[in-house]
C-alpha cells in the first residue's frame, strides 16, 4: 500500500468517523453543561418556593447527589459511542468491564460499602449540606456530602474527608431546631428563687433584642435544681433556637448572665477546699503544723 492510499484512507475516516467523534465530544460538552444548568435550575425552582431552611438543606443535597451521577452517566454513554466510532466493539468491552468490575468489587468491598452507606444515609436524610454534625469523632459544618464521601470543616477551618462506610452514628446539631443546656452554678448561700427569676429575666430581655428575638423559638425553660455540686449548686435551663443558632444565643445568654450577678452580688463561686483535721475518740482533733516558711518572701 502506498503512501498515497494511507493518507487517503486517514483523511476519509477523519471526513466520516472523525466527523463523528467530534460531534459527539461538542454534544457530551453540551450535555454536560444542560445538565449543570438544569441542576442549578432545579434547586432555584424548589428552594425558591420554599422558605423552610430544612427543606433547603435537603434539596440542595440530593440534586448535588442528581447531578453527579447525570454527570456520571453522559460520560459513561460518550465513552461507549467515541469506542464505537474507532472500530472497538461495545460487546466483548462491556463483557470484560463486568468480568473486570467482579474482580475488583471484590477487592474494592470498602468503596461499595461506602456507596451503599451514603445511599441511606442521604435516603433517611441524617445529613444535609449546612448541617452540623459529629460522625465518625470528627465534627464540624457539612461542605459536601455524595455516595461516597462525607466532607465537614471544623471550627478552626481544618476540613476532614470522611467515608461514609466509617460513619456508624451521626449526631446531629441542628436538624429542624437546636437547643442550648446552661448549668449555672451559684454559691450554697444564694436564694435558688432568685436566681431562676434573674434567668427568666435576662431570657426575656434577650427575646425582646431586635437582634436575637428572630433566633429564638422558645422561651427558656428551667429545669430546676440539678446537682449540689463541691462549691456550687447547679441550676439546669435549656433554650430552643433555630438550628446553628444556639451556640451565639448561649454566648450572649452566658455575657449578660455574668454581668447580672455581678450587679446583683450573687456569687459564682471558684473551686475551693475545706480541711477537716478529725478527732480522735475523745473528740479532741490534732494540732495542725504550719510551715511559717512558706509563706515568707523569697529574699
Amino acid at each position: 500500500m502506498d503512501i498515497q492510499a494511507i493518507w487517503q484512507r486517514i483523511l476519509d475516516w477523519t471526513l466520516t468517523n472523525g466527523l463523528h467523534i467530534i460531534l459527539i465530544l461538542i454534544l457530551t460538552w453540551i450535555a454536560l453543561t444542560v445538565a449543570k444548568k438544569l441542576s442549578n435550575r432545579l434547586v432555584s425552582v424548589i428552594v425558591g418556593k420554599q422558605d423552610n431552611v430544612e427543606f433547603q438543606k435537603r434539596a440542595q443535597t440530593l440534586i448535588g447527589v442528581i447531578h453527579y451521577v447525570m454527570v456520571l452517566a453522559i460520560l459513561i454513554v460518550a465513552t461507549m459511542i467515541v469506542l464505537r466510532e474507532v472500530g472497538v466493539e461495545i460487546g466483548p468491552v462491556l463483557a470484560a468491564a463486568g468480568i473486570v468490575g467482579l474482580a475488583v468489587g471484590f477487592g474494592a468491598q470498602s468503596l461499595v460499602k461506602d456507596v451503599i452507606s451514603g445511599f441511606f444515609i442521604l435516603l433517611d436524610d441524617q445529613i444535609r449540606v449546612g448541617d452540623v454534625v459529629e460522625i465518625a469523632g470528627k465534627g464540624g459544618l457539612v461542605e459536601r456530602v455524595n455516595l461516597r464521601m462525607t466532607v465537614l470543616r471544623d471550627l478552626a477551618g481544618n476540613v476532614h474527608y470522611i467515608p461514609n462506610g466509617s460513619i456508624e452514628v451521626v449526631s446531629n446539631m441542628t436538624k429542624e431546631y437546636s437547643r442550648y443546656v446552661f448549668d449555672v452554678g451559684v454559691a450554697y448561700r444564694e436564694d435558688v428563687d432568685e436566681v431562676i427569676g434573674v434567668i427568666k429575666g435576662l431570657d426575656e430581655e434577650l427575646r425582646n433584642d431586635p437582634e436575637f428575638k428572630d433566633d429564638i423559638l422558645e422561651p427558656i425553660e428551667i429545669l430546676g435544681l440539678n446537682e449540689f455540686a463541691d462549691s456550687a449548686i447547679v441550676i439546669k435551663a435549656r433554650t430552643k433556637t433555630l438550628p446553628s443558632k444556639q451556640w451565639r444565643i448561649g454566648r450572649e445568654f452566658n455575657r449578660r448572665l455574668k454581668k447580672k450577678f455581678d450587679e446583683l452580688n450573687i456569687e459564682i463561686p471558684f473551686p475551693h477546699v475545706t480541711l477537716y483535721m478529725g478527732q480522735d475518740k475523745q473528740g479532741n482533733a490534732p494540732p495542725m503544723h504550719i510551715d511559717q516558711g512558706l509563706f515568707k518572701e523569697k529574699s
